[in-house]
């Protein structure tokens, strides 16, 4: 087993004890990071976010020249999930090595990537590099990527514009090509209350759910039976499932409220705002009716996520670029989602790469394998080595 580099190892235990579950800031990490990263001389760049809680950062390795503008962006986001409810057998914002892992929350996902990244940083300070390299580190991925947005409108703002990239989710440093698109909505149906012996003085804000959830299910069944199709994909078309529903305060009363959320994850060939579009149109559809019973009844319909899917061609700059760093080049797409392709979108064209299984993330004892790192450490130098200039 090969281990990583103590660097590396120091670096991953001091993310993981910074607390990023994404309800919470990700600003003390980043002030960890930058300080740790100025002492190497330095100048991250913050951008908060809106509200000021929390931020993107992003540390830039000029080229030979000084130039800041163009070069490799590698991407990490600091946000992790929540460790509530789960049954831990070590403390989770606490690094701890057994059996040639390493546990804790966000090991894999994806603080593993971003302490590969780090440790990096004095080679490739070393390294006369041909072109720069940016690595950033963005906010709140894990609840619809919802700090990518701003970060590439950020970069492209400072001058820095990176011209392709690897996102760093845990891919067993497999190349990955492809990922479906994530929508999350919630329809909030609003009816009125009656006492349930008088139902025709109510509107039932269930019932008329009930046709949201059959109409959503029925535009499952028809990607599923009608497509498109993607074979690279483990399931090969797009999928949509109602995934929670509450209404409802008494039985014996005709229920005013009910709020349904849906998902869909679609593949490339599915235009992602033409069916949230088809939704609205479904929806005051069944707002028309219940209207028509009383007129203060109501539906509204809310986009809480949307991230867009990646379709990276198997001749990108970017693909031959890994390819040429030695990764596996593979026709196999996923079905999670990543900043890749936020970043791809917003012109700088991205893969996912990066050290882990996504099977061992989100869950408790989430751990990664020290030869993963090992491997993860090994793209980056070929990275440098091919950056560098030559003397």
């Amino acid at each position: 087993m090969t281990r990583p580099s103590p660097e590396t190892i120091e670096w991953l235990t001091r993310l993981v004890g910074f607390d990023t579950t994404s309800r919470e800031s990700n600003l003390p990490l980043l002030d960890a990071v930058a300080g740790r990263v100025r002492e190497l001389g330095l100048e991250p760049r913050l951008f908060p976010s809106a509200d000021g809680r929390k931020g993107n950062l992003a540390i830039t390795v000029p080229d030979a020249a000084g130039g800041v503008t163009g070069g490799v962006l590698l991407s990490g986001h600091t946000d992790c999930v929540p460790v509530d409810g789960q049954a831990w057998t070590s403390d989770p914002f606490t690094v701890v090595e057994r059996s040639g892992r390493l546990y804790g929350r966000g090991t894999a996902d994806m603080k593993g990537f971003i302490a590969c990244c780090l440790a990096a940083l004095p080679e490739l300070l070393a390294a006369p590099l041909a072109e720069p390299v940016h690595l950033g580190l963005s906010y709140d991925e894990e609840v619809g990527c919802l700090g990518a947005p701003s970060f590439v409108a950020a970069l492209h703002e400072a001058g820095l514009s990176p011209r392709l990239g690897f996102v760093g989710e845990p891919s067993m440093m497999r190349m990955i090509r492809g990922h479906k698109s994530i929508n999350v909505a919630r329809v909030i149906l609003t009816g009125v209350a009656a006492h349930s012996s008088l139902t025709h003085r109510g509107v039932n804000a269930i019932e008329y759910a009930s046709e949201v959830v059959a109409y959503w299910r029925g535009r499952a069944d028809a990607w599923r039976d009608s497509g498109p199709f993607d074979e690279a994909y483990p399931l090969p078309y797009t999928s949509a499932s109602t995934t929670m529903i509450e209404g409802g305060n008494g039985v014996n009363i005709v229920p005013e409220r009910c709020a349904v959320t849906l998902e869909f994850r679609a593949l490339a060939g599915v235009d992602d705002a033409t069916v949230l579009e088809e939704l609205r149109e479904f929806c005051a559809g069944v707002e028309a009716r219940m209207k028509a019973e009383n007129p203060v009844a109501s539906v509204t319909v809310e986009v809480l996520a949307s991230t867009i899917g990646l379709d990276m061609p198997a001749d990108a700059d970017v693909v031959l670029l890994g390819r040429e760093l030695g990764l596996e080049s593979t026709p196999d797409k996923v079905t999670y989602g990543t900043e890749a392709g936020v970043f791809t979108a917003g012109g700088i064209p991205c893969v996912v790469c990066g050290p882990g299984d996504i099977g061992d993330a989100h869950r408790a004892d989430e751990s990664i394998a020290l030869d993963q790192l090992a491997d993860c450490e090994t793209f980056l130098a070929r990275l440098i080595a091919h950056l560098r200039v030559s003397r």
